[in-house]
């Protein structure tokens, strides 16, 4: 069951979400995904060499930048692609702020681009930016995301939805 709220129809360039739900990083999210996607960076895993790198500047280990993102984007999953077919893609990505175990991420969007699909007549193609913010309200990162958005027109009642929503 998917929102009535997030069909293709719904989205206006402009509109900005501030999404509800923050993440607590740990250090599973980071250790795990950092040794399964094989990335030899110690600055993600081991403390000790963190600890005396740089001087020891830092005190932990870095958030790897794809758990970052990762946790970012999945913060704003339902309000901007509860009802997406796929990702055709991200862009423009920028981390500006290393990010800790321990740290709450919140996210927000804003609409860029609104357009039709050219392949499919039952979805749209939305763009959007997404921002990434710790509590504290220093940005971790920022980047687009463009989704293909089935069309409540097409879809709602096969999604048990009638035409609710805006449109």
């Amino acid at each position: 069951m998917t929102s009535v709220d997030n069909y293709f129809e719904d989205f206006r360039v402009g509109d900005v979400y501030d999404h509800p739900r923050g993440r607590t990083i740990d250090n599973n999210d980071n250790l795990w995904i950092t040794h399964v996607t094989m990335n030899t960076a110690q600055a993600h895993f081991n403390l000790d060499y963190m600890q005396h790198m740089m001087d020891g500047i830092f005190s932990e280990r870095l958030v790897m930048g794809a758990v970052t993102v990762a946790m970012v984007v999945g913060l704003t999953s339902e309000d901007m692609s509860e009802n997406a077919f796929m990702d055709q893609g991200l862009s423009a990505i920028r981390l500006s702020t290393p990010v800790y175990r321990d740290d709450t991420l919140y996210a927000s969007s804003e609409v860029l681009e609104v357009r039709d699909s050219d392949e499919r007549p039952d979805a749209g193609v939305v763009v959007y930016r997404f921002t990434g913010r710790k509590t504290d309200g220093s940005q971790v990162v920022q980047g687009e995301r463009t989704l293909l958005v089935k069309r409540r027109s097409h879809w709602a009642a096969d999604d048990g939805h009638g035409n609710e929503g805006r449109s």
